[in-house]
């Protein structure tokens, strides 16, 4: 079992979206993650689909008035993995925590993958005015992708090495995953938690879609961490600093 971190660009937006209340603005990375199983390779979370280094208003709309992309060629995932040896057409899985831009738009770039998602995101995600007003656009997932639509916790390979968390609240179906290394848990939280200091201090987001189960993730994520996992937060610069290209837990 290995465990490999990549950069796939950062977004500077207003700092409040990140913790409410907060003003001026904040810079954070869009981080991807590879998984080498012997039964498989899996990545968690895909990053920003290549059009947004090119035209951010074309592919992103709206949403480019909030986000700034730093994103170059060589940084969309694909490019990521084929640097370190993989051919991304060879991926096995590809596990999301949601479908958000972030996460899932570099998912069409991974074309034969079988795509792990919770099964109460992707219904959110194929219902029009839900996935709206959840910021879910089908460009980025809507793939034609077989699908494993999972019900809470699940085992990937049935040994406990690489387990979807179900960490719902930023989005209805949000998860989280479990990676078991030879020398401990890593918890990829994605964004169930930001930053560190979302964590300690539970200082939400501005926009949630359930504020009680996301303070509930938080505090499964926060007795993961007392246990002895290591946390790799969402989109926290300082925390990103000091993850190395493999994490050894």
């Amino acid at each position: 079992m290995r465990l490999f971190a990549f950069t796939c660009g950062w977004l500077t937006g207003p700092a409040g979206l990140f913790l409410d209340g907060v003003r001026g603005k904040l810079r954070v990375p869009v981080p991807a993650f590879l998984i080498e199983h012997p039964r498989g390779r899996v990545l968690f979370d895909t990053g920003m689909h290549p059009d947004v280094q090119r035209d951010p208003h074309a592919r992103l709309g709206t949403l480019a008035d909030l986000f700034t992309p730093e994103y170059v060629a060589g940084e969309e995932v694909a490019a990521r993995v084929a640097a370190h040896g993989v051919e991304p057409a060879r991926l096995t899985h590809v596990i999301l925590s949601h479908l958000h831009f972030d996460h899932a738009g570099g998912l069409a770039t991974v074309p034969n993958a079988r795509l792990v998602v919770q099964r109460r995101e992707w219904e959110a995600g194929g219902d029009d005015e839900r996935a709206a007003q959840l910021s879910f656009a089908r460009q980025d997932f809507d793939h034609g992708h077989d699908l494993v639509l999972v019900d809470g916790e699940h085992d990937l390979f049935g040994d406990g090495r690489v387990v979807c968390l179900p960490t719902h609240g930023h989005t209805p179906g949000h998860q989280s995953l479990r990676v078991r290394l030879d020398g401990g848990d890593v918890v990829l939280t994605s964004d169930a938690c930001y930053l560190r200091r979302t964590l300690e201090t539970e200082h939400l987001p501005m926009v949630v879609h359930d504020r009680d189960a996301m303070l509930a993730s938080l505090r499964r994520l926060r007795a993961l961490r007392d246990a002895g996992a290591r946390l790799v937060y969402g989109h926290d610069a300082d925390d990103w600093a000091a993850v190395p290209p493999e994490i050894m837990a």
